[in-house]
């Protein structure tokens, strides 16, 4: 099923229920863990910058990449938080172990 988003264009109906609800929620990265917050998605991407403990997230869109082990499992997938900001989300309590956002389109 499809939707219009208003401008003529579709959408896939999923990836617009997940924008919704992604639309302003945040996350909390696990606690006790400083996360390293890196360039695109795999440890082999410069680091930016390192989220404090207690941080949440806010989660823009999400996309496979590198598997990486962490207090909540195993996983591929990773969160973009801003331009070129990437998070594990082996380290994010979303409460799933698929997708919680749109994937990234870059």
């Amino acid at each position: 099923m499809t939707t219009q988003d208003g401008l003529g264009a579709t959408e896939p109906a999923g990836d617009r229920a997940l924008a919704a609800a992604a639309a302003g929620a945040t996350y909390p990265v696990a606690p006790g863990y400083r996360v390293k917050v890196r360039q695109g998605p795999g440890t082999g991407y410069p680091v930016v910058r390192t989220l404090a403990e207690g941080a949440r997230i806010q989660i823009r869109c999400q996309q496979h990449g590198q598997s990486v082990s962490g207090p909540y499992g195993t996983s591929d997938i990773w969160d973009c938080i801003g331009a070129g900001q990437y998070v594990s989300d082996a380290y994010v309590r979303t409460g799933s172990s698929g997708m919680v956002a749109p994937r990234c389109t870059n």
